[in-house]
């Protein structure tokens, strides 16, 4: 499935679509109007809902991103609400679950913010094998068939951690100027794959002696795709990565 093929139908294994289709019909008929393009039918699934993964080592700032993020995509363009579910997988804690739940107590129904604990490094849960994950989206889908957006966050390896194109439609990866200026240029996958890489907090390169822009030389030299330099604690270049997500996944 590709990342810029949200629904993913064009590539999909038709017989496979074709075994979920049916699966689906034994549950009942779902109303079209609330399932969105879905074939009026079969019920949606984590296949239906676009889903933005947010990885990056431990301290990156992935947590606070989403934080900042999710009140500007609760909305569209044109006032719409929009529903958006969050898992944050770790290893054996809810800490981060906890932390969002409480965060958004006034925005997003709690069930719709849980954790995965993956009982391993977490990257196994969203590389190797996301079927956790992809479980939890088709809990969120059952319960809320008007899902609009998922955000998957989870950490790993320090620049290995990449998402599965069948748990993740675009993948954003998050590193901290305080691990070195030296990030960008060696090349892991989390930084070449990625469909955006954010590099956060600007605010401390002068403390830890980074170089802005020997990582935006880097990042370019390394990349495709677009980098973008944000302090998430103050809210800078937050606004960047929310357009981003929106032209590359809800208007894809």
């Amino acid at each position: 499935m590709s990342r810029r093929d949200p629904f993913g139908r064009g590539e999909r294994d038709g017989a496979a679509r074709a075994d979920d289709d049916a699966d689906a019909g034994m549950a009942g008929d779902v109303d079209a109007a609330t399932a969105g393009d879905v074939d009026a039918g079969r019920a949606r699934t984590h296949r239906d809902v676009p889903t933005v993964g947010i990885g990056g080592p431990v301290g990156s700032g992935k947590t606070t991103l989403v934080e900042r993020l999710v009140p500007r995509l609760l909305t569209d363009e044109e006032g719409t609400d929009r529903e958006i579910g969050l898992i944050a997988n770790d290893i054996l804690t809810q800490e981060d679950a906890d932390k969002l739940r409480a965060t958004f107590a006034d925005d997003l129904p709690a069930d719709l913010v849980q954790g995965v604990e993956t009982g391993a490094c977490p990257h196994t849960g969203i590389r190797e094998d996301p079927s956790m994950n992809l479980a939890k989206i088709d809990e969120y889908v059952r319960t809320h068939p008007g899902l609009d957006l998922v955000l998957v966050e989870s950490g790993g390896d320090n620049l290995a951690a990449t998402f599965n194109p069948e748990l993740a439609d675009y993948f954003v990866y998050v590193i901290s100027v305080a691990e070195g200026d030296d990030i960008p240029r060696k090349r892991g996958p989390g930084v070449t794959e990625a469909d955006l890489l954010v590099i956060n907090k600007t605010d401390l390169a002068p403390h830890v002696g980074a170089d802005l822009d020997v990582m935006r030389r880097d990042a370019a030299a390394v990349r495709d795709g677009p980098t973008l330099f944000t302090n998430c604690k103050a809210e800078e270049g937050v606004d960047a990565v929310a357009e981003a997500i929106e032209s590359g996944v809800l208007f894809a």
